[in-house]
């Protein structure tokens, strides 16, 4: 059986735009879902957010948005609402991703949700929860990860580093996506939907915990100076000659062992248990890797058991062997798309279609 079939039936209406709303629709599309997306008139404003491809729209939307149908409703005239309340009769799931509020100003709060499908699984994915003083304020991923410890520990000790792609926007979607997996679990025992709130904030936050009680036994992971964000030498990345930069992740004694042997510094085997931050060691192995060029590393350390391995430049990591042989990358139709990360039976699950325009006439006529 393939992931395809796993949500086959499974009915989806997602109100939503940017990344996150669209990224969980997508993960459900993947697994076998009917995900039907909703937009305004002229479509959302994702559409022009970048350099347009050959069908008009940028890179992010063609490719968050490949694998569904989209209609164009207008969710202030009277058929608009009409055919969106027709929509959400015959759904299992409602995807949401504006802020708290719209959707009851529109006509459709919890209430009006509930009398039309008491089966629906409704779920708000926002910025900061459907609840709180935060719960109307704008933000965008670096916000939720300003706030969600997300940043405070990321980056050298100068400044904390804008991660890429955006962490809260697709952690959301993620967690967005196995809160719903899971009240469909519920209904299916129970036969009742359920209104599911999702923070991209809160997102982040739930990856914290260690953080949090590091700080709250005061000792906080500090920007460069903990074992996994820098202060390590035997976990950190560093530069080569001519401009490449490596990664190296040897935790374990016997990996740094090995490491320190493979480049002739067995004189460094026992440094590993200097306390952190392990500033003059990490000069020296940054000292270290600074005189060689990337492939001559590559060459010396690549056969070598110690968790090597070159930061792989955007442009050369479809052509790496080991992606290619897993098959989860494709690139057809003028986009690179990176398939759901999961194989089943074997085999990776199917390639996406392309974005299809649709009408609520035709989606209804399908699902009856």
């Amino acid at each position: 059986m393939g992931a395809a079939v796993f949500l086959e039936r499974i009915r989806v209406v997602e109100f939503a735009q940017y990344i996150p709303g669209p990224l969980a629709g997508q993960i459900l599309a993947d697994l076998g879902a009917d995900v039907v997306k909703t937009e305004p008139p002229g479509g959302e404003p994702m559409r022009r957010l970048g350099p347009p491809g050959p069908d008009g729209a940028s890179a992010l939307y063609a490719l968050v948005n490949r694998g569904k149908r989209v209609l164009e409703l207008d969710l202030k005239a009277e058929e608009g609402v009409a055919a969106f309340a027709a929509l959400l009769e015959n759904a299992d799931v409602l995807l949401e991703s504006y802020r708290p509020g719209v959707l009851a100003r529109l006509g459709f709060d919890d209430a009006r949700l509930d009398a039309l499908n008491p089966r629906l699984v409704h779920c708000a994915l926002t910025g900061w929860g459907r609840t709180g003083p935060y719960a109307g304020r704008a933000g965008h991923d670096l916000n939720y990860m300003a706030l969600g410890g997300g940043l405070a520990a990321s980056g050298p000790a100068a400044a904390p580093a804008i991660s890429h792609p955006p962490v809260a926007d697709h952690a959301g979607a993620s967690a967005a996506a196995v809160a719903i997996l899971a009240a469909l679990v519920r209904r299916g025992q129970t036969g009742t939907g359920a209104h599911l709130d999702v923070s991209l904030m809160e997102s982040v936050l739930a990856w914290q915990a260690t953080a949090l009680t590091l700080a709250a036994r005061g000792a906080p992971p500090e920007r460069g100076q903990a074992l996994l964000n820098g202060g390590a030498a035997f976990y950190n990345v560093y530069e080569t000659a001519d401009g490449g930069f490596v990664t190296l992740g040897a935790i374990e004694a016997k990996f740094w062992a090995a490491f320190c042997d493979a480049v002739g510094r067995p004189g460094w085997i026992a440094r590993q248990a200097e306390p952190l931050p392990q500033t003059e060691l990490n000069r020296d192995v940054a000292t270290l890797f600074a005189a060689r060029p990337l492939a001559d590393w590559c060459a010396r350390l690549d056969p070598v058991d110690c968790c090597f391995e070159a930061v792989a430049r955007l442009d050369s990591v479809a052509q790496h062997p080991h992606v290619a042989a897993r098959g989860l990358l494709r690139e057809q139709q003028s986009v690179v798309e990176t398939l759901f990360p999961l194989l089943v039976d074997g085999a990776p699950v199917a390639e996406r279609a392309p974005v299809r325009m649709a009408t609520a006439a035709d989606v209804l006529a399908d699902w009856d």
